[in-house]
């Protein structure tokens, strides 16, 4: 006979799928409406944080925690007289309690430094939910080993809830994919083993230059499962969770492949002592973030590939063995697949590299979608630029590019651009963006044009240059104008020196900002 009554056990589940849903996909919503009834406060599909109020909480789950008190209290108390305890029933009762005690001690997690002292209120409330005197029910979980978990989530909620900012259905979707990318798509799988194995899966981060690649690879390396150590109350020690980021582009291959294999000494000329490199250094809840990896030599490729079959490898030099115990991340603004095709990126190495795939939306993206964002992307990043004087500056921003720039305009150095517009107009109190150039000077354009004082590479570094300050990218430019990347990326230079000589300005293109 079932202990619990029919809306009792609907509550207790819907609250229990709320609990181990990704908080960034709609299914949330659908379970707080089934846990909440009437009392459900609809706020719209997308779950961001609040430019106005970062730290509010969402009403509904305020409301949920409110009532779950009662609800597993009263739980409790109908399992400790019951006889047999149901297995579907004790399942719903004990996630909801995971959610009860989350967020019931969330803000110490936020809070807390060093040792976790709050662990002894924890485990009292654990011993008194998680257990019932005389029945042979007793949750099999490891409180500390949930304690971990909570952490994790506190962490990796704090990191992409605060840092991916904006309303957009695109930015929502990074919101999810990275929750994935750190809990796969099943929480509890997570949570009983996949949690020992996600170092195993190197993440892949595509996208544009300046849409927050590397801020991605820190949120995931910065939310990694760490023990928890009850005899000290203390988690494993900060440190091991080192994350060590190099741009294999800023490098000559040599250097990449030093930096990080390592080498012995006398292995090149100027290898006057050993070297251990970052996959050696990096402790086993550490990530090597390689940043720019479209730009690797093919035979660096090949040793990266055998890293992430075997997870060893050997320095340049030597033939010693040895381990790497953390988490790779990468990322490239490159089209792979156009790489692989032109036989610069191995095939294989990306089919090891795909497995867990973020894409980051564009800026034109977020607005195309939702135009409201534009003005809370600018109010973030004004409030991040001048801090206590945001408030002053924001009208002038935005009355400065409603003014200056056409209304259409694309970002094509995407939310690095943006900032930069905003400092700009901070310091300087305007912005002279590359792309938004190749529109300058129209007039002057059009008499040079009727003159026949246009040669014929001109004119189509021009018209190139035109499209790229549509799409914002080399390779939808491309694909328009049916020139490979490389040319249209030739011919937007070209534009961008010759617009900087017939205007006596120095051209603010720059590799970062403009790199599709």
């Amino acid at each position: 006979m079932s202990a619990l009554s029919k809306s009792e056990l609907h509550f207790l589940t819907a609250v229990a799928n709320v609990a181990y849903a990704n908080p960034f996909l709609p299914e949330r919503i659908s379970f707080e409406k089934a846990a909440l009834g009437n009392d459900f406060k609809a706020s719209g599909p997308v779950w961001s944080a609040s430019v106005e109020d970062p730290d509010a909480t969402p009403p509904n789950v305020t409301a949920i925690y409110a009532k779950l008190g009662n609800a597993i209290e009263t739980a409790h108390r109908k399992f400790a007289a019951a006889g047999d305890l149901h297995t579907e029933e004790l399942r719903a009762y004990e996630e909801s309690v995971h959610y009860f005690l989350y967020q019931r001690y969330y803000r110490d997690f936020v809070d807390s430094s060093g040792r976790c002292t709050f662990y002894k209120r924890f485990l009292d409330d654990w011993s008194h939910f998680c257990r019932f005197p005389g029945k042979t029910f007793e949750s099999a979980l490891n409180p500390a080993h949930v304690f971990a978990c909570f952490r994790q989530i506190q962490r990796a909620f704090h990191h992409i809830y605060n840092n991916i900012i904006g309303n957009s259905m695109p930015a929502a979707k990074l919101r999810a994919s990275v929750w994935q990318s750190i809990f796969t798509l099943d929480m509890r799988r997570y949570r009983r083993t996949m949690y020992r194995r996600m170092s195993e899966f190197p993440a892949l981060i595509t996208g544009p230059s300046g849409t927050g690649k590397e801020l991605i690879a820190r949120a995931i390396a910065g939310s990694r499962y760490v023990p928890f150590e009850n005899d000290r109350m203390e988690f494993a020690d900060p440190r091991s969770e080192t994350f060590l980021a190099m741009n294999v582009a800023a490098l000559p291959p040599a250097l990449v492949e030093s930096e990080l294999f390592g080498h012995k000494r006398g292995s090149f000329t100027g290898a006057v002592s050993d070297r251990k490199g970052w996959l050696e250094t990096c402790p086993a809840l550490g990530s090597v973030f390689l940043d720019e990896l479209g730009e690797m030599d093919l035979l660096i490729q090949a040793k990266l590939l055998r890293v992430l079959e075997t997870r060893r490898f050997a320095a340049v030099g030597d033939t010693a063995v040895r381990e790497f115990r953390g988490k790779l991340i990468a990322a490239t603004n490159r089209d792979l697949a156009q790489e692989i095709a032109a036989g610069r990126f191995r095939e294989d190495l990306y089919y090891r590299l795909c497995a867990d795939l973020i894409r980051t939306p564009s800026l034109a993206d977020q607005i195309r979608d939702s135009p409201a964002v534009f003005h809370d992307l600018l109010q973030y990043m004004t409030r991040r630029t001048a801090g206590e004087e945001a408030i002053d500056c924001l009208p002038q921003i935005e009355s400065w590019i409603r003014t200056n720039m056409p209304k259409d305009y694309a970002w094509p150095g995407n939310y690095r651009e943006l900032e930069q517009c905003v400092r700009n107009i901070v310091i300087r109190g305007s912005y002279r963006p590359a792309a938004h150039s190749s529109g300058a000077g129209e007039e002057e354009w059009i008499q040079r044009f009727r003159a026949g004082n246009i040669t014929a590479d001109e004119l189509v570094a021009r018209f190139v240059a035109q499209v790229y300050s549509q799409t914002g990218s080399y390779e939808e430019t491309g694909r328009r104008v049916g020139l490979d990347r490389r040319t249209v990326k030739a011919k937007v230079d070209e534009w961008m020196r010759s617009f900087s000589v017939q205007r006596g300005t120095n051209s603010v293109h720059r590799r970062g900002a403009t790199r599709g």
